[in-house]
């Protein structure tokens, strides 16, 4: 591997510096939103069984009038305003979506953790390679984004703690902004500034 270099933001281009960091909020939010597990749910009264039988007279017993087990008051009646299955997601447009990404990534260059490397590789495949480039970044995480993640490289970096390393296709606003500093190779930096 090259040896990384910083980005500074003046080497993005001139539309990422002018976009306003609520995009980046609406996409993490629908992020987040999708993927809530959503299987939170109880019965309600008409759902719980029993409930067939009047559980005692009408009248003559001087108390209050049951007509179900079902109820809420009893023990195992229905469940009042429980948790139900709901949609949890948020929708956010394409282009939303595309600003956020350039947002976050003009906001790691503007903190000084946006590295750039010609390439992302371990020959080896031993992890004390892997830890070795990583720690050159004084970061305390770190995200790594290649073009395509080989065996051995994969092998040299999958325990290295608090580094992940995703595919080009696999890049998003969220994991961007949600790591202390950002290692990605020059090819996909390229491609991910690239104007449309």
């Amino acid at each position: 591997m090259s040896n990384a270099v910083a980005v500074n933001t003046n080497e993005l281009p001139e539309s990422f510096k002018d976009i306003n960091s609520h995009n980046l909020y609406l996409y993490v939010k629908s992020y987040l939103a999708a993927q809530r597990a959503n299987t939170a749910r109880v019965k309600n009264r008409s759902e719980v069984s029993g409930g067939g039988k009047k559980p005692k007279a009408q009248k003559g017993s001087g108390g209050a009038r049951w007509g179900s087990k079902r109820s809420p008051l009893f023990v195992g009646g229905g469940q009042v305003f429980g948790p139900t299955k709901r949609n949890y997601n948020q929708k956010i447009n394409k282009k939303q979506k595309a600003l956020a990404l350039k947002y976050a990534i003009n906001a790691q260059a503007d903190n000084g953790s946006l590295f750039v490397a010609d390439s992302i590789k371990v020959e080896s495949g031993k992890t004390k390679d892997a830890v070795s480039i990583i720690s050159a970044l004084n970061a305390r995480d770190t995200l790594v984004i290649v073009n395509t993640i080989d065996e051995k490289t994969y092998l040299a970096f999958r325990n290295v703690k608090n580094c992940y390393m995703i595919e080009r296709q696999e890049v998003n606003a969220y994991v961007v902004a949600a790591y202390h500093s950002v290692l990605v190779e020059k090819e996909v930096l390229e491609s991910l500034t690239k104007e449309a």
